[in-house]
């Protein structure tokens, strides 16, 4: 008997994008245990003493190497984005980072640690195996999500402005999330024509037919204006036989990250910040520990660096250290930012646009270093510690620019309903903005942010920030 194309049993094992993320994690944190494991037993058969016992574990296995899967987790934490998880050239890039990273921070270690007190065979075993299981699981992992997702076949419901924004982002994915079949429409005059490649198929009345002759396992609802009684009754009754449901707005957070600002109501941020919070008390006092914890520690990293990059600026050319500007913090309330001086002339830096631009020449040889490096921002630390800003959030904008953005990019303010930070969500997705195209880019990162804050959600931003001052990727 033909199973019913509709049926539930199909999706008995689909993973959403949230479970495919901490699917992908345990099968990194399972290769680099299982890497430790190999790496400790042929330590222990080199050592013809006490061999694999519990004493050799105790006497010649320092605490730290228990940690390194650890390690090579968070160094592979860039790599935890599905879009890049799910492409060999990205995966193959992040993996060479790990290796290259590990092996530079173990070099320092050992250089700066007494004669012989450093485990060289056994830290290059862990990570000869650690690189070659995490690519074992990698390739299994693309393979079989790559496969799922061609099995999960899609319909657009309406092909207006919302229905062809969903089109472009999907045609835009590599690998694609999903087979996106088309859309069906009941405008009569849009029926046989494409949307970013995809066709119109039909309307409501045809999508019975639509459903059983293409396989549709999920329908996506992007039905702009309102809906008429005829597609309602037919989306009802497609989901009555099992049919996967999902809302426009929810499939774009999925697969870009980011929320749709010139797609949304102009009561969203009313329903969606000002209604429901956007972070919990308990979160936001432990966001406030971590942002003291962290600042105090940091404080001591810029202590012990200030001379030194001080003295780089000073040699380099001639200007002020510390550059100082007023800068808009949550609520709309004024601060003083600090960061060190980057440009040839503090003037540049106050004249400063939207961004830096590549290869910019008003940026100083130093100035360049501390960019790439992000230690340019190492004095908001204090910033941090004073309560002006956290560690996690939205980059903060001069009040000029503000006034610009917000009468050009819809819902920008709302931005300003947390703490700016150091680093944030938008900053680990996107280089920085040049434009005010790319300004509203990295506001739907930043508004995604504002709405599902948690816990979490900053460790991984952290994590992610951590590995990118490791590959020198700030301008």
């Amino acid at each position: 008997m033909k199973e019913d194309s509709t049926s539930p049993s199909k999706d008995k094992f689909r993973f959403e994008r949230r479970e495919q993320t901490v699917l992908l994690a345990l099968g990194d944190l399972s290769a680099a245990v299982l890497a430790l494991g190999i790496a400790l037993l042929i330590w222990a058969k080199g050592d013809t003493w006490l061999g694999l016992s519990i004493q050799f574990l105790r006497e010649r296995i320092p605490g730290w190497f228990y940690f390194l899967p650890l390690l090579w987790m968070i160094l592979m934490a860039d790599s935890y984005d599905i879009r890049k998880a799910g492409n060999l050239k990205s995966t193959l890039k992040s993996l060479g980072v790990a290796l290259i990273a590990s092996t530079a921070i173990y070099l320092v270690v050992y250089f700066a640690s007494k004669p012989n007190s450093l485990p060289r065979f056994g830290f290059a075993s862990f990570l000869v195996f650690a690189g070659v299981f995490t690519l074992l699981w990698r390739l299994v992992y693309i393979q079989f999500f790559t496969s799922a997702s061609k099995h999960k076949r899609a319909l657009i419901i309406g092909a207006g402005r919302a229905g062809s924004a969903l089109a472009k982002i999907v045609s835009e994915q590599d690998p694609p999330p999903f087979t996106l079949v088309g859309l069906i429409d009941d405008d009569p005059e849009k029926l046989g024509m494409n949307v970013e490649g995809f066709p119109i198929l039909g309307d409501h009345k045809s999508l019975p037919e639509i459903i059983e002759k293409q396989q549709i396992t999920d329908l996506i609802l992007s039905i702009s204006n309102e809906m008429n009684p005829g597609m309602f009754q037919a989306i009802l009754a497609a989901q009555e036989k099992g049919m996967v449901m999902s809302t426009m707005q929810d499939t774009y957070e999925s697969l870009t990250n980011r929320v749709p600002i010139n797609l949304l109501e102009s009561d969203w941020v009313i329903r969606s910040f000002i209604d429901r919070k956007p972070a919990s008390g308990f979160y936001r006092l432990f966001k406030r520990m971590v942002d003291v914890s962290f600042g105090l520690v940091g404080l001591v990293g810029l202590l012990i660096l200030y001379p030194i990059i001080a003295l780089m600026i000073v040699v380099d050319s001639k200007g002020p250290i510390i550059f100082k500007q007023t800068r808009l913090g949550r609520g709309g309330n004024p601060y003083t930012i600090l960061k060190f001086r980057t440009m040839k002339d503090n003037k540049d830096m106050v004249r400063e646009a939207l961004v830096t631009a590549a290869n910019d020449p008003r940026v100083t040889r130093i100035g360049r270093f501390l960019r790439k490096s992000h230690l340019d921002e190492l004095p908001q630390i204090i910033n941090v510690l004073r309560g002006e800003m956290s560690f996690v959030g939205p980059r903060s904008e001069r009040a000029e620019l503000v006034t610009i953005f917000q009468s050009e990019v819809p819902f920008y303010r709302a931005r300003m309903l947390v703490k700016p930070g150091i680093t944030g969500w938008a900053q680990i997705h996107q280089n920085y903005a040049e434009t005010v195209e790319e300004t509203a880019i990295k506001l739907e990162y930043d508004l995604y942010y504002i709405e599902n804050a948690s816990i979490l959600m900053d460790i991984a931003i952290i994590i992610r920030t951590l590995t990118s001052v490791l590959g020198f990727k700030g301008r």
